[in-house]
């Protein structure tokens, strides 16, 4: 086969964002230019990549292994871009980076510290829910994810890096906020607003009442903290969330953390990335760069 290394990056677009004009646009090319280049790796290759279904781009399974293949090749050749880089002393390049919705109360700030000693560092940060970033990590798009419950099904290297505790909210002006020593017998007639199911705080807000022998009366389950939090501070029940949702503006919100026996429960936040990858060298700075600084973003939790 006669393809070239920007025609498999030009592959590895389209795979990834579905369109052949949002392809052209990524490589810096025009959408002709991008068609005919298709077309040319689709002949070399011998059997269509892509096909066009309901008017969407729709990989073929050969289409699929050539996009992975060619992330493959273009990690590799960033890998070695930047090593070589190193040795000029220069510190410049890419780091992909993809968190799930509630690491982005302090994934961000961490970027900041380490992009002001790093300025000609590129940054892309996907904040998504763990659903798309388990896809993401399956499919090997980043360099870095960040999680607080790693999938079982993928081979990962997983490192704990902060304490992510699970609290349980209400408004400021319910009538257990005064309470100091509650159970969970104290909150069966409250009604519950929780995660999403499958999101990471859900897994294990269900995993610890399970244990506790707990069924929460639910009223809501929404997919984001702040309808989260503006759901209790409307009265409409009490929800168990990630202490890190309320570090930045809990008092915003009129919300209060109530004190109930066998709470926080105990969950971490886990920077992963797939076993057998070779980390570029931004990207392994950047990992170490997470657990030095992430122990003295945990202790603003106590503040």
């Amino acid at each position: 086969m006669n393809i070239t290394f920007r025609q498999l990056r030009l592959v590895a677009a389209l795979a990834e964002t579905g369109s052949v004009s949002a392809a052209a646009r990524a490589m810096h090319v025009t959408q002709p230019t991008a068609s005919m280049q298709l077309r040319e790796v689709t002949d070399s290759v011998g059997l269509p990549i892509y096909e066009i279904v309901a008017k969407r781009v729709q990989m073929t399974e050969v289409g699929l292994e050539l996009a992975k293949t060619a992330r493959t090749i273009a990690s590799e050749w960033d890998t070695f871009t930047q090593t070589v880089d190193r040795m000029n002393g220069l510190t410049r390049g890419k780091l992909r980076v993809a968190v799930v919705s509630t690491a982005k109360y302090f994934v961000p700030r961490l970027l900041g510290g380490f992009c002001a000693k790093h300025p000609d560092i590129e940054i892309s940060l996907e904040v998504l829910n763990r659903d798309g970033v388990v896809q993401r990590l399956r499919d090997n798009l980043d360099d870095l994810y960040v999680m607080s419950m790693p999938p079982l099904d993928i081979e990962v290297i997983d490192e704990i890096f902060m304490p992510n505790p699970l609290v349980v909210i209400a408004p400021k002006t319910h009538k257990l906020s005064k309470r100091t020593k509650l159970t969970l017998g104290d909150l069966r007639d409250e009604r519950f607003i929780l995660r999403e199911r499958g999101s990471g705080t859900r897994m294990a807000v269900d995993a610890h009442l399970k244990r506790h022998r707990f069924t929460p009366n639910l009223r809501l389950e929404l997919g984001n903290n702040e309808a989260i939090k503006e759901a209790v501070a409307g009265g409409l029940g009490i929800a168990i969330v990630s202490a890190h949702a309320l570090a930045a503006a809990g008092g915003k919100w009129g919300l209060a953390v109530l004190k109930v026996k066998d709470f926080p429960i105990k969950s971490a936040w886990h920077v992963v990335y797939r076993k057998g990858k070779h980390l570029s060298p931004i990207a392994d700075v950047f990992r170490q760069h997470l657990l030095t600084e992430a122990e003295k973003w945990a202790a603003k939790l106590g503040d």
